[in-house]
C-alpha cells in the first residue's frame, strides 16, 4: 500500500483515467439521485424504461462539457478554487443541457421527460459534490503525507485581514512550507473571537498567552502600512518571547500579484527604525525641480542615488549624474535604463577635485540645480589622509560652489554631516570648513547656496548594519568600538526627501538641521540584529568591543552649544543659526589650506584647520597634540 501511493504522490494520474473517474462518478451520482428522489422505494414504471436512455445521454452531456471546461486536466494534489470553479461550471451547464433535452423530449417527441427534473437537481448537487470532495480529500492527504502535522512549526499571523488570509493560504498550499497557523491576532476589537478559514482571531493581549500555549515559533506579519511604533512594539515583545519574526512585503512586490512563500522576509532593523513617512511640500519641490536641468555630484553614491531617484518624480528637463566611481555610476545607468524612465539623463565620469572637467560639465549642461553629495566621509581613514579629505571635500567644494556661482546656478544644495558640529576629526571639520565657504560665498552671489545637515543614514556605504550583517552572516563576532556609543539614524529615502524639501525652501545662506529622532544605542542595535536572525548573543554570536577609532565620537551632535535653531513650515526641517564669516577672508584661508596639499604635511594641513575651526577639537587620535 506505501509503494502505491508513493507511486501516487510521484507520479501524475494519466489524465484520461481522471476522466473516467469523473464519469464513474457522474454515473454512481445518477443512480443515488433516482434513490433519493423516491426515497429508496421502488421508480415509477415509465422512469425505468427511460433509465438507459437518461444514463447514455447525461454521461455524453457531462462527457462533452468536461472535455470543453478541461475538468480532468488540473493535478488533483494542487486542486485550488479555479478547478472548483471549472468543475461548478461544467456540472451546471451540462445539468441545463439536459433540462432542454427533457423539454424537447417532452413536448415534441416521447411525450415525457427522460430524466425528472427533480432527479437531475440533484444528481447534478451529488456530483458537484463528490467531485470537489474527492479532489480536496486527496489534495488534503498529500499534504499530510508530504508535510506531516506533528512535524509542522506553529505560526501566529498578525493582521486578520485580507492579507492576513492570503498569507495563510499561502503558507498552505506550498508542499515545502513547514507552517501551521494556529491562530491571527489583530487589534480590531470586532474580530475577537471570530474565525477565518476554521483559524481563530485573538486581541494582540493575548499574544504572550498564545504563545506559550501553543509553542508558537513564528509570527508573520502580514499588515500592509504598519505604523513604525506599532511594529517596533509587537516585534519586541515577540523577540522577548523567543519568537522569530517574519514580514509579508508590500503588495506592489508580489510576484504577477499573488504572494509566494519565499517571498516572506526575516525583518529587517531599517524597518525598525523607520518613522512615520515624510509629508512633502511637493508642489513648492515641483515648481523648483520642474522643467530644470539638475546636476548631482557624488551621484553614484548612497544618498546622491537616492536623490537621482527621487528627482525622477518631479520631471526635470535634464538629470546630470556626476561622479568618478566608474562601477557604481554603471549600475546606476543599467537601473535607470530598466526603468525606462521618460527623464533625459546623462552619465558623466568626473571629479569635482579637476577645476578643467567641472568646467566643462557646466558650461555643456548649464544646470539650475546642483546637489552635491561627493566627498569623502569616513572618519578613521580620513584621520589617516587629511590632505585627501581637504583636496575633496574642501576643494571639491570650493570648486563646484565657484562654478555654481560663475554659470549662474539658481540653488546649490550642499549635502553635510553632524560630524560637523563641534568636530572631533578631520572629516567632520572639513565638512565644516566647506559648509562655512558656501555660506559665506553665497553673501556676494546670486545663486542661492543652501546646506543640509543630517546623521547617519541606514544601509549607505560604511553604515554599521551592513556590515554588521556581514559579521552575523559570518558566525561573529560583531565589533563594537564603545559599548556606550550612540548615533543617530535616519534612511535613505528620508534623508533626500527632506533634502528635496530643504534645498527648495531655503532662500540662502541657510543651515539646515533635520530631526533625527532619538540617538541609537550601538550595542542595542546589535543585539536586535542577533535576534532578528534566529540566533543568541554569546551562544552563537559574540559581541566584541574593539576601542574607538581614530576622531570618533562617543555621541553625535546636530547643533553645537553655541548655536540656537529656528522652526520651519516642516516639522523635522530646523534652521540652524551659526557663525558667519566675512568671504574675503574664508577665501584666502581656503586656498592657503588647499596650498598645504602639496607638502602632504598632515601636522601642518590639521592645524590650519584647527585654525578657521577653533572649535574642532581632536578625540582618540594623533591630532590631540596640536590642541595642547
Amino acid at each position: 500500500m506505501h509503494r502505491i501511493l508513493t507511486y501516487f504522490w510521484k507520479y501524475n494520474l494519466p489524465r484520461w483515467s481522471i476522466l473516467v473517474i469523473d464519469l464513474l462518478i457522474c454515473a454512481f451520482s445518477l443512480t443515488l439521485a433516482f434513490f433519493l428522489r423516491f426515497n429508496f422505494a421502488s421508480i415509477p414504471e415509465a422512469d425505468l424504461k427511460n433509465f438507459p436512455a437518461g444514463y447514455s445521454i447525461l454521461l455524453a452531456v457531462r462527457l462533452c462539457f468536461f472535455l470543453i471546461i478541461k475538468t480532468y486536466k488540473g493535478v488533483i494534489r494542487y486542486t485550488g478554487s479555479k478547478d472548483v470553479a471549472r468543475i461548478f461550471i461544467a456540472v451546471a451547464s451540462g445539468s441545463a443541457v439536459i433540462f432542454a433535452i427533457n423539454i424537447i423530449s417532452r413536448y415534441f417527441i416521447t411525450g415525457s421527460y427522460i430524466i425528472p427534473h427533480s432527479v437531475v437537481i440533484i444528481d447534478a448537487l451529488i456530483t458537484m459534490f463528490i467531485m470537489i470532495s474527492s479532489r480536496l480529500a486527496m489534495k488534503a492527504i498529500y499534504f499530510e503525507n508530504k508535510n506531516p502535522e506533528r512535524e509542522k512549526t506553529q505560526v501566529i499571523i498578525y493582521g486578520a485581514g485580507e492579507a492576513g488570509i492570503i498569507t495563510k493560504r499561502t503558507l498552505d498550499r506550498d508542499v515545502a512550507v513547514r507552517y501551521k497557523v494556529v491562530g491571527f491576532v489583530d487589534d480590531d476589537e470586532k474580530k475577537k473571537g471570530r474565525s477565518l478559514e476554521g483559524v481563530f482571531i485573538y486581541p494582540v493581549s493575548k499574544l504572550s498567552e498564545l504563545v506559550k500555549d501553543n509553542q508558537v515559533e513564528t509570527l508573520i506579519i502580514s499588515i500592509q502600512n504598519l505604523k513604525p511604533e506599532k511594529k517596533n512594539a509587537i516585534i519586541d515583545e515577540c523577540l522577548q518571547l523567543g519568537v522569530r519574526v517574519l514580514n509579508v512585503p508590500p503588495v506592489a512586490k508580489w510576484i504577477n500579484g499573488e504572494l509566494s512563500f519565499n517571498q516572506i522576509k526575516n525583518i529587517n532593523i531599517e524597518e525598525l527604525l523607520e518613522r512615520d513617512s515624510i509629508r512633502l511640500d511637493t508642489d513648492l519641490i515641483n515648481e523648483q525641480l520642474s522643467g530644470k536641468t539638475i546636476l548631482i555630484t557624488g551621484a553614484a553614491g548612497s544618498i546622491g542615488s537616492e536623490l537621482a531617484r527621487q528627482c525622477l518624480r518631479f520631471n526635470p528637463k535634464l538629470l546630470v549624474l556626476l561622479d568618478q566611481a566608474e562601477s557604481p555610476l554603471h549600475e546606476l545607468e543599467l537601473e535607470f535604463a530598466e526603468k525606462k524612465t521618460p527623464v533625459n539623463y546623462e552619465v558623466v565620469i568626473g571629479d569635482v577635485r579637476n577645476h578643467e572637467r567641472m568646467t566643462n560639465v557646466f558650461n555643456t549642461f548649464r544646470p539650475s540645480v546642483v546637489f552635491h553629495a561627493a566627498a569623502y566621509k569616513h572618519v578613521p581613514m580620513m584621520e589617516n589622509n587629511p590632505s585627501e579629505s581637504v583636496l575633496t571635500n574642501v576643494l571639491g567644494t570650493k570648486i563646484t560652489a565657484d562654478l555654481s556661482a560663475e554659470f549662474g546656478v539658481d540653488k546649490f544644495v550642499m549635502i553635510s554631516t553632524d560630524k560637523a558640529v563641534n568636530p572631533t576629526n578631520v572629516m567632520g571639520a572639513s565638512k565644516r570648513i566647506a559648509e562655512i565657504y558656501t555660506q559665506s560665498l553665497g553673501k556676494s552671489s546670486h545663486t542661492k547656496f543652501v546646506t543640509t545637515r543630517f546623521g547617519n543614514v541606514l544601509g549607505s556605504n560604511g553604515s554599521v548594519i551592513p556590515r554588521f550583517k556581514r559579521q552575523i552572516e559570518a558566525g561573529g563576532p560583531i565589533t563594537i568600538t564603545h559599548p556606550d556609543i550612540t548615533r543617530f539614524f535616519m534612511t535613505i529615502p528620508e534623508a533626500c526627501q527632506l533634502v528635496l524639501e530643504a534645498g527648495c525652501m531655503g532662500k540662502g545662506g541657510e543651515i539646515f538641521v533635520f530631526d533625527m529622532g532619538t540617538s541609537v544605542k550601538i550595542v542595542d542595535l546589535a543585539r536586535k540584529m542577533i535576534k532578528l536572525s534566529g540566533l543568541q548573543e554569546d551562544r552563537d554570536i559574540k559581541i566584541v568591543y574593539t576601542g574607538l577609532r581614530p576622531g570618533e565620537k562617543l555621541y553625535e551632535e546636530l547643533l553645537a552649544s553655541a548655536e540656537n535653531t529656528l522652526s520651519t513650515h516642516h516639522k523635522q526641517i530646523l534652521i540652524g543659526k551659526v557663525r558667519e564669516y566675512p568671504f574675503n577672508e574664508v577665501s584666502t584661508f581656503i586656498s592657503e589650506l588647499i596650498k598645504l596639499f602639496d607638502t602632504q604635511n598632515n601636522a601642518l594641513i590639521v592645524s590650519k584647520m584647527k585654525e578657521l575651526v577653533p572649535e574642532f577639537i581632536s578625540n582618540n587620535s594623533v591630532f590631540e597634540k596640536l590642541d595642547k
